[in-house]
C-alpha cells in the first residue's frame, strides 16, 4: 500500500469580522423589537418572551469573540438578519468555487506545487449552494486540473472525511496529489434570530493536499492513520433542500435552518469521539505522552477542552490543544483544518499529532499524522 502524506495545507479569510459586540447590538434590537410587538401575546402567556443575548454569555458559552463573514451588512440588519449573497449568472464562477479556488492557491504555492500536478479534487463541506453540477468540479475546472472532481457532505466532519477519501485514494493509487476544498458558508444556515445560536458560526475556506509519500515535500505529515465513524442523530440538524420546493409554505421554518439540542449533543458527542480517539490510539501503539499536539473541531472550548482532558487523562495546555474559536466562531468542518494549519509549524520531525472532526450526523473522523523527518 501507498504511504500517504499531507503536502500542505490553504486558507482564505472572508473579507468581514463581526465582533461579539456588534452581533449582540443586532440581535438584542431585534428581540427587544419583538417583545415590544408582542407585548400583549406574551403577558397572555401565548408567545414565549425572546430572552436577550450578551457578550458575557458567548464567551462563556463557546469560547467565541469574534467571526469572518463573507456578508456583514444582511446579518447585522435586524429586518433581514441572514447574509447577503446575490445569485450569480452560470457563466460567473460561485460564490464557493471563488472561495476553494482561492484557500486551493495557498495550499498549492506552500507545496511547491502546480495545479498541473494535481489528480484529483475533493470539495468537502457542511452545505453546498446547489445540488449540481458538483462545486469541486467547477473549482477543478477554474484551477486548470485534470482528472476528476466531486463533492462531499456530512455535516461538520466534512473536511476530515474528505482528507480521509483522499488518503485511501493515494494509497490504492488512483491518485498522487488530491485536493480537499472546505468552503464554509456556515452564517447562511444559521439562525441569527435564536439566542441560543446567533453567536455560532462565521464563514472561511481550506485547503489541504494529500499526496503519496514518495512525491510530498520534505516539510510533509506523514498519515499514519484514519478512522471514520458515524452515528445516527436528530440532535444537529438542517431541514433545508431541493425537496422543500414542493413546501413553499415550510421553507421560512426555523427548523430549515441550523438546530440543535446543544446539551444532548456534548453529553452524547464527547465520550464518542473520547472513545473513538483512545480506541484509534491503541490501534496505532500511540501512547498519550506521544500525542504533541491535537487539532480538534471548533465547535466550542468546553468541548475542546473536556474532549483533550479525557485523551491525555490531564488538562490539556493551549499548546498542547490550541483553539482558533476566539477569532474564527464555529467553521463547521473546516475547524480543525484551520488549527492545524495555524499550529503545526513548530513541531519537530517525529512529533505526532492528530487532526479530529465531528459533528452532525453524528460524524467523526481522527487522522494522525507525523512530521516528516
Amino acid at each position: 500500500m501507498i504511504a500517504a502524506a499531507i503536502s500542505a495545507t490553504g486558507l482564505f479569510t472572508p473579507p468581514f469580522s463581526i465582533s461579539n459586540e456588534e452581533l449582540v447590538a443586532s440581535y438584542n434590537a431585534y428581540a427587544e423589537r419583538f417583545n415590544r410587538e408582542n407585548a400583549e401575546a406574551i403577558a397572555a402567556g401565548r408567545v414565549e418572551a425572546l430572552e436577550l443575548s450578551s457578550t458575557e454569555f458567548i464567551e462563556k458559552a463557546s469560547g467565541i469573540k469574534s467571526r469572518y463573514v463573507m456578508n456583514k451588512e444582511g446579518i447585522l440588519d435586524i429586518d433581514f438578519m441572514h447574509p447577503r449573497i446575490p445569485d450569480r449568472p452560470n457563466e460567473q464562477l460561485s460564490i464557493m468555487a471563488e472561495m476553494g479556488v482561492a484557500a486551493a492557491k495557498d495550499a498549492l504555492t506552500r507545496a511547491g506545487r502546480d495545479a498541473r500536478d494535481v489528480d484529483a479534487v475533493i470539495c468537502a463541506a457542511s452545505n453546498m449552494q446547489r445540488a449540481y453540477p458538483a462545486i469541486g468540479i467547477e473549482i477543478q475546472d477554474a484551477l486548470g486540473i485534470g482528472g476528476y472532481a466531486f463533492d462531499l457532505v456530512c455535516g461538520c466532519g466534512s473536511a476530515a472525511y474528505g482528507i480521509a477519501t483522499a488518503v485511501d485514494m493515494v494509497r490504492v493509487g488512483r491518485a498522487k496529489s488530491v485536493l480537499v476544498v472546505s468552503p464554509e458558508i456556515t452564517s447562511a444556515h444559521n439562525n441569527h434570530q435564536s439566542r441560543d445560536s446567533h453567536f455560532i458560526f462565521g464563514d472561511l475556506c481550506t485547503a489541504v493536499l494529500v499526496e503519496a509519500a514518495d512525491v510530498a515535500p520534505p516539510h510533509a505529515w506523514a498519515v499514519l492513520g484514519v478512522k471514520l465513524k458515524s452515528q445516527f442523530s436528530n440532535n444537529i440538524r438542517n431541514n433545508y433542500g431541493f425537496l422543500n420546493i414542493c413546501d413553499p409554505e415550510g421553507v421560512g421554518k426555523p427548523d430549515k435552518l441550523f438546530v440543535q439540542e446543544g446539551r444532548k449533543v456534548f453529553k452524547e458527542v464527547v465520550p464518542l469521539v473520547s472513545e473513538m480517539i483512545l480506541s484509534h490510539m491503541a490501534e496505532l501503539n500511540l501512547a498519550p505522552n506521544l500525542l504533541r499536539r491535537m487539532w480538534l473541531h471548533q465547535a466550542n472550548s468546553n468541548m475542546i477542552r473536556l474532549i483533550s482532558q479525557r485523551v491525555l487523562g490531564r488538562e490539556a495546555t493551549e499548546d498542547e490543544s490550541p483553539s482558533v474559536l476566539h477569532e474564527y466562531a464555529n467553521t463547521s468542518s473546516a475547524g480543525a483544518v484551520i488549527a492545524f494549519h495555524k499550529h503545526s509549524d513548530d513541531l519537530k520531525p517525529g512529533e505526532r499529532g492528530l487532526i479530529c472532526a465531528f459533528g452532525a450526523g453524528y460524524s467523526a473522523a481522527t487522522i494522525f499524522v507525523a512530521k516528516a523527518a
